[in-house]
């Protein structure tokens, strides 16, 4: 049987990680219904631009009738929305920064892995773009042993996300994808669901996509453009695509801070579990203690006597 040091040192153990885990909660509960106001508030922007942007190409012609003038890589529409043959992809990989998020960043990397795993067996390499300490810490390992490579590295934009952020990341891989680095781009991150849910998902973002519409039937095809096609492509394609990171970026924020905030309520449940259970463990040993002594300083006054 432990000794009452032993039981009263781990007592005193899981009631600090109690206070660790419990304040994690309050934390993440104060930010998560933050993040899920910016994601509730973002999707209808998101869904009214994605009709536009289906009207649009709806309208137009063929682009490689257009003569552009491309100062950068995010302007050249034509060859963004232009599909090719695939012989190297891109993976944009959302995780967090910090741990304790239950099996949200394992999730993550879990299907970036089997996605790379994919496109080897296709003869296909990957280029990857990892936000997050967590995903580039696993990724950087297992890149060693898989047919990958990381090309981009982002931090501080997992930590709060924000247009600007979005549109660094959508610079960054538009210049591969025009370059003909990478034929393909695909993000994987997560679907915030409610407080209590999320799912892993895969997107395509280049070649840009026409977006899946509800009730696609009923666009009507014809629009006039003002001055002309080429100045609302080039300012549309390049709003359209920062839009996708940005609420991908959003999406994950939220799916992580609801991660933790549950992985940190059943932590803090089962410290208070291990305390009870402890409790009656010490004060069991205490007694035995107890009785022990009794009954030695009894046998000792018998041998006396």
């Amino acid at each position: 049987m432990a000794n009452l040091k032993d039981i009263k040192n781990r007592i005193q153990s899981v009631q600090s990680t109690k206070k660790i885990t419990r304040a994690m909660k309050m934390v993440a509960a104060a930010k998560v219904k933050r993040a899920e106001n910016a994601v509730k508030a973002s999707r209808p922007f998101t869904a009214e631009l994605n009709t536009m942007f289906s009207k649009l190409l709806n309208s137009l012609g063929a682009l490689d009738k257009f003569s552009v003038n491309i100062n950068q890589p995010i302007n050249n529409y034509p060859k963004l929305l232009k599909s090719r043959p695939v012989n190297e992809a891109g993976i944009l990989v959302l995780t967090s920064n910090k741990g304790l998020a239950g099996a949200y960043n394992a999730n993550v990397i879990r299907k970036t892995i089997k996605l790379i795993e994919d496109y080897a067996e296709q003869g296909i390499k990957c280029k990857l773009f990892v936000v997050g300490q967590k995903g580039i810490s696993a990724l950087r390992k297992k890149c060693k042993n898989l047919n990958c490579e990381i090309v981009g590295e982002y931090l501080s934009i997992a930590n709060e996300p924000t247009p600007e952020g979005a549109n660094i990341i959508t610079n960054d891989i538009a210049g591969y994808f025009v370059e003909e680095k990478i034929d393909r781009i695909e993000i994987v991150t997560t679907r915030f669901k409610n407080m209590m849910s999320y799912y892993t998902e895969d997107w395509i973002v280049l070649p840009v996509q026409k977006p899946a519409l509800e009730n696609e039937h009923h666009i009507d095809p014809l629009m006039e453009f003002e001055p002309n096609k080429e100045s609302i492509l080039q300012k549309i394609v390049p709003l359209y695509i920062t839009n996708i990171i940005y609420q991908a970026l959003l999406e994950a924020q939220a799916s992580e801070l609801a991660s933790r905030m549950t992985a940190m309520s059943a932590a803090t449940s089962n410290a208070e579990k291990m305390l009870t259970e402890l409790s009656i463990q010490y004060n069991k040993t205490r007694q035995f203690a107890i009785t022990q002594e009794i009954i030695e300083v009894v046998s000792g006054a018998n041998a006396q006597s």
